[in-house]
């Protein structure tokens, strides 16, 4: 099934979407800087959201990892 079709499926391809972003922009924060708008500037936002709330995105991401192990 499809990440469309499929909730926790969605949920980790935003968390993975939103922690690659970030640690590209940590890594090379010229890429994401320059491309604030348009199609990249997705990556961009999603880079912000998690710089701003790493904690929960943290959580987010053992809280996935977790249901990955547990559940089905």
């Amino acid at each position: 099934m499809t990440a469309l079709f499929n909730f926790q499926s969605l949920l980790l391809v935003i968390i993975l979407l939103v922690c690659t972003s970030t640690y590209i922009h940590q890594m090379f924060p010229a890429i994401l800087d320059r491309n604030k708008d348009g199609l990249m500037g997705i990556f961009w936002k999603c880079a912000r959201i998690g710089e701003r709330l790493s904690p929960y995105v943290s959580l987010c991401c053992i809280f996935m990892a977790f249901s990955m192990l547990v559940g089905n």
